[in-house]
């Protein structure tokens, strides 16, 4: 996929923080705030010893950088967390739209069909969290979590063309790489035989779309049932007779 070219330091910070959940970039705002502001006025020494003019300048510096650091730091960790925010409301939305529409997996972006994945695997019980950062991601585009277990997920939005076995084979290479528990490839389209082979024996599972569909609408039947409110008890001595 199409990654973005390099960006700046505090654009690493934001795309970080909106991999996390939205409240831990509030959190890291305040933080941010609160020590950057701490620092930023704390005194001066008033008289300088001899040999102390370059930590004097240095400490100088450091408080100039905290004075704007307070307020830059603190503002970047909440765009980070908005944006975190949009993209699980998003994430769910798609959910929603997958489950009713015949071909809603297949109608929809790359990027989107990331936040999907992402999604369809929370209801499952993982954490989930999208690899939306510039730069190469050795083709993980979901990293799951549940327990001390970490799964690796390629996601491939090929409307046409049959996923074949390289692409499943790049990622059983990262997942052996980084000592993994499992992983996933899932694809809105279809996996060739070469593929399906590839996987067998292996903690290596892979998701056509089809089968990501059916865990959709399954996902959704299951939350609107859940959501229902329970049927009245019957009261004693009604109902049918024996």
């Amino acid at each position: 996929m199409a990654r973005r070219k390099k960006q700046s330091t505090l654009e690493d910070f934001m795309d970080l923080t909106a991999m996390a959940p939205w409240w831990v970039g509030v959190v890291l705002a305040v933080v941010s705030y609160v020590a950057l502001h701490a620092y930023a006025q704390h005194p001066m020494p008033s008289t300088l010893q001899p040999g102390q003019v370059g930590s004097f300048a240095v400490a100088g510096m450091g408080r100039a950088l905290a004075s704007a650091g307070q307020y830059v730091l603190p503002l970047i960790f909440l765009a980070g967390a908005a944006i975190s925010a949009f993209r699980r409301r998003r994430a769910g939305q798609l959910h929603d739209s997958a489950a009713r529409r015949a071909d809603g997996v297949a109608q929809m972006t790359w990027q989107e069909f990331e936040l999907l994945v992402a999604e369809y695997f929370r209801r499952q019980g993982f954490g989930a969290i999208n690899h939306f950062a510039a730069g190469p991601d050795g083709g993980v585009d979901v990293l799951l979590t549940k327990g001390t277990d970490r799964y690796l997920v390629q996601c491939k939005h090929w409307r046409a063309l049959r996923v074949g076995a390289q692409p499943v084979r790049e990622l059983y290479g990262v997942m052996a790489a980084q000592r993994v528990a499992g992983g996933f490839v899932v694809t809105s389209g279809t996996f060739a035989d070469e593929a399906r082979k590839f996987v067998e024996g292996r903690e290596l599972k892979l998701i056509d779309g089809q089968a990501l569909q059916r865990g959709i609408r399954a996902q959704a039947a299951a939350s609107s049932a859940a959501s229902r409110p329970a049927a009245a008890a019957p009261e004693p001595g009604g109902g049918w007779s024996p």
